[in-house]
């Protein structure tokens, strides 16, 4: 155990073994096993070294041994770089040895289908009964710089190498791991740790986000999945990482099989696999990129600088067009790019007369000339709006070493002032002026676009870390819900939750529709009742504004008749009667139980409109207030709320204390609840309405 650790992480010895078994290695570098055992042996790997080859007792200079039953004590870790068929004895051994680390570099196995299936669910079953974790198979191994251990047969390293650094990567693909480490050592981004787990028969990227959560050495984490089948671990590393205070910058890539009961509702058809993670990644405080290039730029300002503690952007630019770029590209990121208040303006005009602007400011070409002044400028601006980071275009000053020490004073002295606040410079520049900035802790961009759109994704994390809050915790129900559940069964459900509804009448004939019209007054609606028919309108199945007993009566016949037209199988219970409303606007609020993360909640605008605009956002039930408000902020259509055109604004608290019980009402009753569709949710200038509603249950999906 290290100094610095209190408790070793279950994971270190795969990614910092002392010890390693290399199952398959050979005397040929060219061959998968002789370049893993290269890497090992010739890249700074202090620790002991075991080639394990049957036939030779020597492989590369080092002694070998035909097993690792052989061997003279238990490795830390083995790496296992075999043809498929022999995988399964080797990892027999290795549990009979004792060692409870092993990776799978080996191909061939459930990535090719067939017979490989079978073969890795063997390898499960071994590990399974002998308390060994394994990555892969088809893994590409682990590599940590700082120690020069490099546990990889990636040819990546026979012309270029990540150095040591703080960014810790954990990848699925070992293609995409294999990129992000050479794009890593080309750009000067090191490397604390990193894996790509490959087929993730066992260990998966978010047990490797969990471990570099803990790793004094790894101050921020790259991480790339291309499915998820633990949302559980998942949530629980990326909370952990946010707990840690260190930002996580992912990227999904590909995407899973819905499950089958997604599209009982139109919630669950709306919903998509992709969405939900996004949702996942956002409330446990992960940034999502698009791109490598964007990963990799928000990586390396988070690895040397700290998080900016607000979203206002400094600009300081020795070209006015440039400056004017950089703030069109940080508005458009989400930041926002504050005027200096006339008081600080005045005096970085005592100190440039000619500085133009109050944000960006222009300092013009002339500053060439006056390098002592720009500590001072820079002083002022930092005091004169609420900055979390200054970004300074310096043109191509950064190659002219003899003339840049006064702007490298200045820079390192605004740093250390103000060491909370990401100071940013985006020049040209040689590696000598780079390394001395950024062993400061500031960052140096040569692309001013890119350089916003980093320092904006850095701002963005530490705001989805701060609001990474763990659900609150919902009981499960004490009473379990059978079906089918029509309209009416649905809505009687969802009030004794919370729901708000409107008083309403199941009539089983004309008569009874009727005499309960004369109860509830006049204009009414009228629905068809049936468990078979979840989409009335698909069917004709709603009649709106009958003012009379006589309408009632015939809307009665009529409905039935159009059932019976669309939906002969259908068991149809008569209708539904209930007041008619207006006003307002039609919201939907859904829940779909998604396979892997559970009960998710769905908003967005209602009636036809969802399927028209699919202007919806997901959240992780269940909500509570102050998420359920964020969620509904998140959508382009909320803004109808706020009073559009002079329209009085709506009860936005109804409409949140309604997301809130549908998501405590689908996680009580989580194991036998599919989907919750409430749909139009109406929300008025006072209070909200359920005007429908849908609850589909895992007895549905297996009656169907």
């Amino acid at each position: 155990m290290r100094p610095e650790e209190s408790v070793m992480h279950p994971l270190e010895k795969m990614f910092r073994p002392a010890s390693i078994a290399v199952i398959g290695a050979s005397a040929d570098a060219e061959k998968l096993g002789g370049r893993t055992l290269w890497h090992i042996k010739e890249l700074g790997f202090q620790g002991r070294i075991y080639p394990i080859n049957v036939t030779a007792r020597e492989v590369q200079g080092l002694p070998a041994w035909p097993s690792v039953l052989d061997l003279p004590e238990v490795p830390d870790s083995a790496l296992v770089v075999l043809p498929a068929p022999l995988v399964e004895k080797a990892l027999r051994e290795c549990a009979a040895k004792g060692i409870l680390h092993v990776q799978v570099l080996s191909s061939g196995f459930a990535e090719e289908g067939g017979e490989g299936v079978a073969m890795q669910a063997r390898l499960m079953e071994i590990v399974r009964g002998s308390g060994m974790r394994i990555t892969g198979p088809n893994a590409l191994g682990s590599i940590s710089p700082p120690d020069g251990f490099f546990g990889t047969f990636s040819s990546l390293l026979a012309t270029a190498r990540p150095g040591p650094g703080h960014v810790g990567v954990a990848t699925q693909s070992g293609a995409y791991g294999s990129h992000i480490y050479a794009v890593a050592g080309f750009r000067g981004i090191g490397i604390s740790r990193a894996i790509a787990t490959g087929n993730e028969a066992d260990l998966d990227v978010a047990a490797c986000i969990d471990y570099l959560a803990d790793d004094p050495g790894t101050r921020v984490i790259c991480a790339s999945l291309e499915g998820c089948k633990d949302g559980a671990g998942l949530r629980h590393a990326l909370l952990k990482a946010a707990a840690r205070r260190k930002p996580v910058i992912i990227m999904k890539v590909g995407s899973t099989e819905e499950g089958a009961a997604a599209a009982a509702t139109h919630t669950g058809s709306l919903a998509g696999e992709d969405r939900i993670i996004d949702a996942v990644f956002r409330e446990c405080g992960a940034w999502r990129a698009s791109s490598i290039e964007e990963m990799l730029d928000i990586a390396y300002i988070c690895s040397i600088a700290p998080l900016p503690p607000c979203d206002g952007v400094g600009i300081l630019s020795v070209s006015g067009g440039l400056g004017v770029l950089m703030a069109d590209a940080a508005i458009h990121a989400g930041l926002k790019v504050p005027p200096m208040a006339p008081e600080v303006m005045a005096r970085i005009l005592e100190i440039q007369p000619v500085a133009g602007g109050r944000n960006p400011i222009d300092t013009t070409a002339q500053l060439n000339g006056r390098m002592h002044i720009f500590e001072s400028i820079s002083q002022a601006m930092m005091q004169g709006a609420e900055l979390g980071s200054v970004m300074f275009y310096l043109a191509h000053l950064g190659r002219n070493v003899p003339r840049f020490p006064p702007l490298e004073q200045a820079l390192t002295a605004l740093r250390q002032g103000f060491p909370d606040r990401l100071v940013v410079a985006v020049m040209t520049h040689v590696d000598e002026i780079r390394l001395k900035l950024e062993a400061v802790g500031i960052p140096v961009f040569e692309d001013p676009t890119r350089a916003v759109r980093a320092v904006a994704g850095a701002a963005h994390l530490r705001r989805l870390q701060a609001a990474a809050l763990a659900a609150p915790e919902v009981p499960r129900a004490a009473r379990r819900l059978t079906g089918p559940v029509h309209e009416a069964a649905a809505k009687a459900l969802l009030a004794e939750a919370g729901v708000p509804v409107l008083p309403e009448q199941v009539c089983a004939t004309a008569e009874d529709a009727v005499r309960a019209a004369g109860r509830l007054g006049y204009p009414l609606v009228m629905k068809i009742l049936s468990p078979d028919i979840p989409h009335k309108t698909e069917v004709g199945g709603v009649l709106l504004n009958l003012t009379t007993a006589e309408a009632v009566a015939e809307g009665f016949a009529e409905l039935m008749r159009r059932a019976r037209l669309h939906k002969p199988e259908a068991r149809l219970e008569g209708v539904l009667l209930t007041p008619m409303v207006s006003g307002g606007v039609e919201t939907i609020i859904g829940v779909q139980r998604d396979p892997v993360f559970g009960p998710m909640v769905m908003f967005g605008l209602g009636g036809t409109s969802v399927e028209l605009f699919n202007d919806v956002a997901f959240a992780t039930a269940p909500l509570t207030p102050e998420r359920a408000e964020a969620l509904v902020a998140s959508v382009r259509g909320a803004r109808l709320l706020e009073g559009w055109r002079g329209a009085a604004p709506l009860d936005r608290a109804a409409l949140v204390a309604a997301l809130c019980a549908v998501s405590c009402f689908a996680v009580a009753h989580r194991d036998e609840v599919t989907g919750v569709e409430v749909n139009p949710f109406l929300v008025q200038v006072k209070g909200g309405q359920a005007l429908d509603a849908l609850i589909a249950l895992e007895d549905d999906a297996a009656r169907h």
